[in-house]
């Protein structure tokens, strides 16, 4: 409760209805932590980022969705939080080979991730990072599990109210992007590669993924130039992705 009032304060100092933004924010300003950012997440692999409160943490969620790999994918796939105090250890660097370097130039060097979940149901994960290597602390990992139960509540479109506490309607006049909406633009445009490019949905995604990464750019980005019609790709443009490769 004491989670979910810090969170609702943050809501109520916007101005708004309670949403994964505010979770976000509350836990930064809780936390010794540097940033924050949630992502949904499905059993097919694909993610979209919702939220995070800077620029770093930002790029962390894009790097993940990007690459397919790092604590928010481990995070999700386990079912458990996975924590990482020094992205620099030699661990983390055979574990995730491409992001943790790529993290690590983004300026972070702690990464905390939280399955957000209720039974079977996991709409995404919680990302929390640090800018100096270190581990939460019994209270802390506390706190951050509770965070992560409040974002689960937001993004299963649960209002939260003024006292902090679950009010059980659903908050239909909120910004769907608050309230954790996906982003329509990365499956418009993944819908769209799979008419171009006569696949499935699952691999239009890896190559709509594979694509941004061998161009250094985000996923966002490249699924608005498809959805433009700025950029038209074929299928000679990538490998069979039967290879097991990602890479354009």
């Amino acid at each position: 409760m004491r989670i979910q009032l810090l969170v609702a304060e943050e809501a109520a100092r916007r101005g708004g209805q309670v949403g994964v933004g505010d979770v976000c924010a509350a836990a930064v300003a809780t936390l010794p932590v540097s940033g924050a950012g949630v992502s949904a997440m499905f059993r097919a692999g694909a993610s979209h980022p919702l939220c995070s409160t800077d620029d770093i943490s930002g790029q962390l969620e894009e790097l993940q969705l990007t690459l397919g790999e790092g604590p928010c994918v481990d995070a999700f796939t386990r079912q458990s939080a996975v924590l990482t105090p020094d992205l620099r250890s030699h661990e983390l660097q055979d574990c995730w080979p491409v992001f943790a370097d790529a993290a690590l130039e983004t300026g972070a060097r702690a990464v905390f991730a939280f399955p957000l979940q209720v039974g079977a149901i996991r709409p995404g994960v919680l990302d929390l990072y640090a800018d100096l290597p270190g581990m939460l602390d019994v209270e802390e990992l506390a706190d951050a599990l509770a965070f992560a139960d409040t974002a689960t509540l937001v993004l299963l479109d649960t209002q939260i109210d003024a006292t902090g506490a679950p009010s059980g309607n659903r908050a239909a006049d909120a910004d769907p992007e608050e309230l954790g909406g996906y982003r329509a633009e990365i499956d418009q445009a993944t819908g769209m590669l799979t008419v171009q490019l006569g696949v499935g949905i699952e691999e239009a995604f890896i190559r709509l993924r594979a694509y941004a990464f061998a161009h250094g750019r985000r996923l966002s980005d490249v699924a608005s130039d498809v959805v433009a019609h700025r950029l038209l790709l074929s299928p000679d443009t990538y490998p069979d992705p039967a290879d097991g490769r990602d890479d354009v």
